[in-house]
């Protein structure tokens, strides 16, 4: 037992040595230098970067899904897609919930409709669980105005629509 934790505490100092001695390095503006091998420091094509980037970061399923986006009329339809647009993606792993505008009430209707069969497209072009719910919003009424002839408490005329 006293031999492991004296493994472990040699590795750790070696580990805090190298750690400063690079700092070190760093600081002197020494450390590597450019050679005829390819290293990290050498420039990389755009695509492989932003790759690279997207992987490190952890945004693989929004990039995803702002591709979902971007390719919407291939994925539901030209129809469908003249009437209705996604406009956001809750990425919470809880929810995973894509909204949807539809321009009519009856357009959203049919999207309701269509939500399960879209939901396991989705998934199957992106990942399984990645999309789990639509929510389909319809037109929005008319802005409500607030003036003097305003009963209080009223909704107004924004009270028939959704």
């Amino acid at each position: 037992m006293a031999r492991v934790a004296l493994r472990a505490a040699k590795e750790q100092a070696r580990a805090r040595g190298t750690a400063a001695q690079q700092r070190k390095q760093a600081r002197r503006g020494g450390g590597l230098r450019s050679g005829a091998r390819s290293d990290g420091r050498d420039p990389q094509r755009l695509g492989s970067a932003i790759n690279r980037l997207i992987t490190e970061r952890g945004w693989e399923t929004p990039a995803a899904v702002g591709g979902v986006m971007g390719r919407w009329p291939q994925i539901v339809g030209d129809d469908l897609a003249k009437h209705c647009v996604p406009v956001r993606y809750d990425d919470d792993p809880g929810a995973r919930v894509l909204t949807v505008s539809c321009d009519s009430t009856a357009w959203a209707t049919q999207l309701r409709l269509l939500a399960p069969q879209l939901v396991a497209r989705l998934n199957a072009d992106l990942g399984q669980g990645t999309v789990r719910m639509i929510k389909v919003v319809g037109p929005a009424g008319p802005e409500r105005r607030y003036g003097p002839l305003r009963a209080p408490g009223s909704t107004g005329p924004g009270d028939t629509y959704g």
